[in-house]
């Protein structure tokens, strides 16, 4: 038995803490090896992968609840992968089958929607109350071994779990089936000139892999008793994690990764390990060893991220990956305009700005749906949604981690407020100056890698941060209390994040050195309207919104701008004129994040609060979510996607939508259901947001913008005599 791996009297790591590695190890592993299968055959990063885990628990619980913990539990070991196996296939066949072809980022775009209708699924069929689900009494309860006390149920998930990873090895390795696989993932055309329906097989893998991600969620929340709503959103950042430590595509990779990020995270980082005693090794050599073991536990949930990081930036492909070709889609960007010219398009612009500069005017006129601060809110996403399109819409890098510029922006800028001066100048050029310098640092790692990678390397900086947010103040505190150059009183009087809290109540002056001028303080009357407080905030944001996209959109017209756009379209001819996109690419990403930083600024001065929640990964879903609505490569698009985007969440929570339909089915005694479903569309309503997204990845990729377009195409031109073509020569015979 592994007791000790020092010298013999220190324990290095515990029995227990062993089998506590490997049970949530095998869990992980069958999580990630259906991930992994999945993205090696189809090239699909399966967002959704989280929420088939927690469907597969809901399954399970609702299943065992009637049948109880002992044959309950089998029959959902059963039953439950089946029926998320089935989902899978549906999901694969009518929304994923439809993207092949196209940049394999589209499948991200598109999983990041399934997120947000699974997740509200989930809610909608089981309730956001926590749901108990029991395992058999055999099952339960403990097991001495070697004068040691273990859980019976580890035991039979590292067993049940290994069984199963070992019969998918098994049957991807030696059955005809596992050998179309891998032959489909390596060349799919050949595969289908064989006369092999490729696509066929394609749904079983999704399924296959949906199913392993349900085992999973089955046998790990039976183990904690009870499923709780946001476990698929807690998991697969950690599943991402596994499958790029072990290589995408990987079967192999997802088994070493998923038991060694366990064995890491429950057996060394969280439980500690004791300072390292080596025979023959002098002390003075294993010191900063044992420093750095010692702030392990400190660094808890942040060491993932940055061997995620290191395996991105020096070996892509993972442990045991290899690299693979994309796909040759290309990321279709938003139309010419259809029937609107050029000069109508501007003209069209400045009118919807000179109609957002009336709104203040009218606000006590607004319908409650379209408050000032919603459209405020409105305005501060569109500009977040501006500075990705710089990025994503121009050089055809997609970013999931531009949570981390808008958290930048919200909390340096909240922590300035806080602690150290009201000016909302100095806090926006502080916060300013540290965005374009994480962006110039970020860029300049990330951009060592392109397409997939870069997705997931940018969500492992923005995970790195979020996960530190909770940590900082703890640590300015410590590192106080043991070095000269600062006072620990001092650093607890200094909240730099505040913690799980955030920061909050901070207000600001517009001024310099004490000298300025609070909004509140002023009054500007304009007939019965008095423009104060919130409505000249309005002001600025609108203006700050409108002096940025006039900026992008200049510096694209620019030599600049016509390589970045030379980049997106073909990058190798970029290369061949003399260019270097690698630099571009970079001054292009820095541009960017210094303009979400921009926006992460205004959110705190409109809202004077600032959380963790401004910095996690879902934040840079949504916005992603807004350049697709609105159509990217535009600047214009993606403003109109946010405007969209918190209209359409306005609209279905206040249950506007539905008035006119209640009215009319009150006249013939249907009032009461349709006022039932409106109900449930305000509570449930990202369900119907994301279902919107998912169709616009799918019909209308190039999104709102390219409307004009389409209607163009399909209303008739109107007959043209002057524009007759000539009749071919010679006529008729």
């Amino acid at each position: 038995m592994l007791d000790v791996l020092s010298a013999g009297t220190a324990s290095f790591i515990s029995v227990q803490e062993l089998l506590n590695g490997l049970t949530v190890g095998m869990v992980y592993v069958l999580l990630a090896s259906g991930l992994s299968v999945i993205f090696g055959v189809m090239h699909v990063i399966n967002f959704a992968h989280g929420e088939l885990y927690a469907f597969g628990a809901y399954f399970a619980a609702a299943i065992v609840t009637p049948l109880g913990g002992g044959t309950g539990f089998y029959v959902a070991l059963v039953v439950a992968p089946l029926l998320v196996g089935v989902m899978g296939v549906a999901i694969e066949r009518f929304t994923v089958r439809p993207l092949y072809g196209r940049d394999p980022l589209y499948h991200i775009l598109l999983t990041f929607g399934l997120v947000l209708v699974l997740n509200d699924l989930i809610k909608l069929i089981w309730g956001t109350s926590p749901r108990r689900i029991a395992r058999p009494e055999y099952l339960t309860g403990p097991i001495e071994m070697v004068g040691m006390t273990f859980s019976r149920y580890s035991f039979f998930i590292i067993g049940f779990g290994g069984a199963l990873a070992l019969g998918v090895w098994a049957l991807l390795k030696y059955t005809r089936y596992g050998l179309i696989i891998r032959a489909g993932a390596q060349d799919r055309r050949m595969v289908r000139n064989l006369g092999i329906s490729i696509d066929r097989y394609y749904s079983l893998v999704f399924g296959m892999g949906a199913a392993l991600a349900a085992v999973a969620g089955l046998i790990f929340t039976a183990g904690r008793g009870q499923v709780v709503p946001g476990i698929g959103f807690d998991i697969i950042i950690s599943a991402f994690v596994i499958v790029v430590l072990g290589g995408l595509g990987s079967f192999r990779g997802a088994v070493v990764g998923g038991l060694g990020v366990g064995l890491l995270q429950e057996s060394i980082i969280r439980p500690g390990v004791p300072d390292l005693q080596l025979p023959l090794v002098p002390e003075n050599v294993l010191a900063p060893v044992n420093m750095v073991l010692g702030l392990l536990p400190q660094l808890e949930g942040m060491v993932i991220f940055v061997l995620m990081i290191g395996v991105l930036i020096f070996r892509p492909r993972g442990l045991f990956g290899t690299e693979f070709e994309e796909d040759s889609g290309e990321l279709l960007t938003g139309s010419s305009g259809g029937f609107l010219t050029d000069s109508g398009r501007f003209k069209l612009g400045i009118a919807m700005i000179g109609l957002l500069a009336l709104v203040p005017l009218g606000s006590g006129m607004l319908p409650s749906p379209l408050s000032v601060r919603l459209i405020m809110t409105m305005l501060t996403w569109g500009l977040f949604a501006l500075a990705l399109d710089f990025i994503m819409g121009y050089t055809g890098l997609v970013s999931l981690g531009h949570a981390l510029f808008w958290g930048i922006g919200a909390y340096v800028s909240g922590t300035v407020l806080f602690n150290f001066t009201e000016s909302a100048f100095v806090a926006a050029g502080v916060a300013l100056l540290v965005g374009g310098l994480v962006a110039w640092i970020v860029g300049y790692f990330s951009i060592r890698v392109h397409g997939v990678y870069f997705a997931m390397i940018t969500l492992a900086f923005a995970e790195l941060f979020h996960t530190s947010l909770t940590k900082i103040d703890g640590w300015a505190v410590g590192f106080c209390e043991t070095t000269p150059v600062c006072s620990a009183e001092a650093a607890r009087d200094i909240q730099l994040t505040g913690g799980s809290e955030g920061l909050f109540g901070f207000s600001s002056y517009w001024g310099l050195g004490g000298v300025g001028v609070e909004l509140e303080e002023i009054g500007i009357f304009l007939g019965p309207v008095t423009l104060t407080g919130d409505l000249l905030l309005y002001y600025i944001i609108l203006g700050v919104v409108v002096a940025s996209f006039f900026i992008t959109r200049r510096m694209l017209q620019s030599p600049f701008g016509a390589v970045l756009k030379g980049i997106r379209e073909n990058e190798q001819r970029v290369r061949f004129l003399g260019y270097d996109p690698t630099v571009y690419k970079r001054r292009a990403f820095v541009v960017s994040g210094i303009f979400a930083t921009l926006a992460g600024v205004i959110f705190a001065l409109n809202e004077s609060f600032v959380s963790p929640e401004a910095a996690e990964w879902l934040k840079s879903g949504e916005v992603v979510v807004m350049v697709i609505l609105g159509g990217m490569g535009t600047l214009f698009g993606p403003i109109l996607g946010a405007f969209t985007f918190f209209g359409l969440e306005a609209l279905l929570q206040e249950e506007t939508l539905f008035g006119p339909f209640i009215w009319a089915g009150s006249l013939v005694g249907l009032g009461g259901p349709i006022e039932g479903v409106s109900a449930t569309v305000a509570e449930r309503w990202r369900l119907f947001l994301g279902s919107t997204f998912v169709l616009f990845v799918v019909f209308l990729p190039r999104g709102l913008v390219s409307v004009p377009e389409l209607v163009q195409q399909r209303v008739p031109t109107r007959f043209d005599p002057t524009n007759v073509p000539a009749d071919p020569e010679g006529g008729d015979d």
